[in-house]
């Protein structure tokens, strides 16, 4: 069942054990930004989580945004599995998506404006793959961290649908949950920044090329 041609998440039973503690070191600072991965981070400052493919591409994505960026780091999310590593994730006996983690000064960028990113960065429609990525870690994903977070992430859900559908594609598949129930586990250093340590590495990332109307959100009905 769970490496047949159609992925699906393993259960709690099902799902590898994973260990109390990880096995890698995490690097202290972003190689592009220079602030702390792991924090911690200024007081204020909001943090995002954002599931979008290979989190290679995603996490390039939000550090090249132009104001706003405190630091960016890739990990694993919303599976069983404690403290996995990149292999065990890729056997798709973790339950976890690949995701990006964004600390962000909300005086300089808003959640809406991440949004918008997330939304038009990636084809949301898809299910367990991106492109040619195939696999339950590969889903779209949005993991909220505050209630405004939610709202905002639920309407702009819906109005982007509308436009999609409009557009002809098909229904979002982007899960929306809260953080607080889907540990985040930072990934191995090598995948910290990994397109500016190899600029002409792999990335996968195609958006639909319609536009996200993240500012009618709160309402758009």
């Amino acid at each position: 069942m769970l490496f047949g041609r159609t992925p699906v998440l393993p259960t709690p039973e099902q799902a590898l054990q994973g260990r109390p503690e990880p096995v890698f070191r995490v690097p202290d600072r972003h190689t592009v930004l220079g602030t702390p991965l792991l924090g911690p981070y200024p007081e204020g400052y909001g943090t995002a989580d954002f599931g979008m493919g290979c989190f290679w591409g995603a996490e390039r994505t939000f550090w090249k945004l132009p104001v706003g960026i405190w630091t960016t780091l890739v990990g694993y999310q919303g599976g069983h599995t404690e403290n996995p590593t990149y292999e065990e994730v890729c056997s798709g006996l973790t339950g976890h998506a690949e995701v990006v983690r964004v600390v962000y000064d909300p005086a300089l960028i808003s959640y809406e404006r991440l949004l918008k990113t997330f939304w038009e960065s990636h084809n949301p429609t898809q299910g367990f793959r991106q492109g040619n990525d195939v696999g339950t870690q590969y889903r779209s994903a949005i993991h909220t961290h505050t209630p405004e977070q939610a709202a905002l992430a639920e309407s702009s859900r819906t109005a982007y649908q509308k436009v999609l559908t409009y557009s002809g594609h098909r229904t979002i598949t982007t899960e929306i949950l809260p953080a607080e129930t889907r540990t985040f586990y930072p990934a191995e250093g090598y995948h910290q920044q990994y397109l500016d340590k190899n600029p002409a590495g792999y990335c996968g990332l195609d958006g639909t090329g319609v536009s996200c109307p993240v500012g009618l959100a709160m309402t758009d009905g």
